[in-house]
């Protein structure tokens, strides 16, 4: 923890002074990123005495966005080039053949992909259930992965209670947190034991990086994904790590201009005859908001619906002035995709929109004029 927080500060406070050094005077609030891939040894211990010694096992810059980040998740934090690394890494350092991992059936379909290709080939049982469940017996299985709320469909899982059922059977549990981000909710506080994530979308929230970490309060499982990540190489460069880190101070603001302008969204799209499967788990009627609003401390900046047909999503974004035709989510500009066309099993008209933080009153009124001229 960095010396000027304090326990009780508020989400605004960490996200401005999370990793940060102590105040030196003549230095920065936040050290420039330090290029280097080798550094000066020791000539007696070599790197005994300093844990610079070479950039793909340790960097300052890296150390400092994880302080960071493990700071707001409340755990110790690695690290990775992207978010599909770190979740890749915890597949494969925690799964050996004969083990059975249970997956979301809709969360990021590129994990899905991963152990069809590669998990199953190698001997491990991959089995799935919805987010919303119900889920099996987890007699048996080594690892329950859940993302929640799950992307895209904005389903979500009750963290505490499968975390429970999974530990009684001898599980380990690790929880997606790329769409609720660190201050949406607090997995490990929830009972998870690693949280894995994204950090290419709503953390860092600028569209100008790729990034991942894990987070976890075990020492033991932390060690074994740093050795893999060693071997591997999947880590961050130091530009990456410092505009992550140089970001995350506005995490808090950024947040609440997205929800806000997420929750306005949704209520203009419930108003619609022409727009189905409008889902946001902050509003009281959806169907993941008792879970949502028990276990969440906001909600994200993510509506998804369905204009029924390929061609009036691409009628719609192509009328659209604010908002982008894009594949990630949770940056500052309002971005929509279509996930059938990378591979989500959703349907031909079903929309992601990652809602930004312009004003909410000159995105809906440009939501409106998309929709209408997406009907001709």
């Amino acid at each position: 923890m960095s010396a000027d927080l304090r326990p009780g500060d508020g989400d605004g406070t960490r996200c401005v002074y999370a990793g940060l050094p102590g105040a030196v005077p003549g230095e920065p609030f936040l050290p420039g990123p330090v290029f280097a891939a080798p550094y000066h040894l020791d000539p007696w211990q070599g790197p005994a005495a300093s844990p610079n010694g070479y950039a793909r096992m340790d960097s300052p810059t890296r150390r400092l966005l994880e302080a960071a980040i493990g700071e707001l998740e409340g755990g110790d934090c690695l690290a990775f080039s992207t978010g599909q690394a770190a979740v890749t890494a915890l597949l494969l350092t925690v799964l050996r053949p004969g083990d059975t991992v249970l997956l979301p059936t809709d969360g990021y379909f590129a994990v899905r992909a991963f152990a069809t290709a590669t998990l199953e080939p190698t001997g491990v049982r991959v089995r799935y259930a919805p987010t919303a469940g119900p889920y099996p017996s987890f007699e048996g299985v080594r690892l329950l992965l859940l993302e929640t709320p799950a992307n895209p469909g904005l389903d979500v899982a009750d963290v505490t209670a499968l975390a429970a059922a999974a530990h009684e059977a001898g599980a380990l549990v690790a929880v997606d947190n790329t769409t609720a981000t660190p201050l949406g909710q607090r997995p490990l506080d929830l009972g998870a034991d690693v949280v894995v994530a994204s950090g290419t979308k709503a953390l860092s929230g600028h569209s100008d990086l790729l990034l991942g970490y894990l987070a976890t309060r075990d020492a033991g499982l932390l060690d074994a994904v740093r050795g893999w990540r060693t071997s591997t190489g999947a880590v961050p460069g130091a530009f990456d790590a410092w505009l992550a880190h140089r970001s995350l101070a506005t995490l808090d603001l950024r947040l609440a201009r997205q929800s806000a302008n997420a929750a306005a969204v949704t209520e203009l799209l419930l108003a619609r005859p022409d727009v189905q499967g409008v889902r946001w788990p902050g509003r009281p009627g959806d169907p993941a908001y008792p879970v949502a609003s028990a276990q969440m401390r906001r909600f994200p900046g993510i509506v998804s619906f369905d204009l029924g047909t390929a061609e009036r999503v691409g009628r719609f974004l192509t009328a659209a002035r604010l908002v982008a035709a894009a594949t990630s989510f949770g940056g500052l500009h309002t971005s929509a995709d279509r996930r059938a066309q990378f591979g989500d099993d959703t349907s031909p008209g079903f929309v992601r929109l990652s809602c930004g933080v312009e004003d909410t009153v000159d995105l809906l009124a440009d939501l409106t004029a998309a929709l209408d001229a997406s009907l001709a």
